[in-house]
């Protein structure tokens, strides 16, 4: 599999879930994907375990959905705080407007409830928001992975094998 043409954004906030982050960029990078790392700010972020700090790469108000092929927002409670951001929340509609990919995992599944892009979809995430993919519109599914059009689903960290080829399938297609 060649993917040295592809380009996968993936966003980050301090308390990200340290596997949901670091599994994905080394895994992309290993296939020689193009990752860029955009943070809220310029500051270097660091995971709940204690992972970091990791430097960020740009901003997310630097970049356009139109630079990448893919976007990925890992888990923990960083997607709390990347929600919160209306710069986040227009680069995901974008993304989503353009049917390219969009991964999520665990508590990560607030990003797109708070872009809006959930309603009618089916997804998966850790089971404590079960009810907010619920209330937001979303045909949720107890499964490792879930793909439901352009978005990539999965439950938690024990989940990121079937998550990570869900990715790579995509971005292969």
């Amino acid at each position: 599999m060649s993917l040295t043409d592809k380009r996968v954004l993936i966003l980050a906030a301090d308390l990200f879930e340290d596997a949901e982050l670091l599994y994905p960029l080394w895994r992309l990078q290993e296939e020689e994907v193009d990752t860029t790392l955009a943070g809220i700010s310029d500051d270097p972020v660091t995971g709940k375990k204690g992972h970091g700090p990791v430097p960020v790469d740009t901003t997310v108000g630097k970049v356009s959905a139109e630079e990448f092929d893919a976007l990925i927002v890992p888990g923990g409670f960083a997607p709390d705080k990347l929600r919160q951001s209306d710069d986040v929340l227009e680069l995901v509609k974008a993304f989503d407007r353009a049917g390219k990919p969009i991964a999520f995992i665990c508590h990560a599944g607030w990003v797109p409830i708070s872009a809006g892009i959930i309603s009618g979809r089916r997804a998966t995430s850790v089971g404590a928001i079960r009810d907010d993919m619920v209330n937001a519109g979303c045909e949720w599914s107890d499964e490792a992975t879930v793909v439901d059009g352009n978005l990539i689903s999965a439950r938690h960290p024990g989940d990121l094998g079937p998550w990570l080829r869900a990715i790579l399938t995509a971005l292969e297609g």
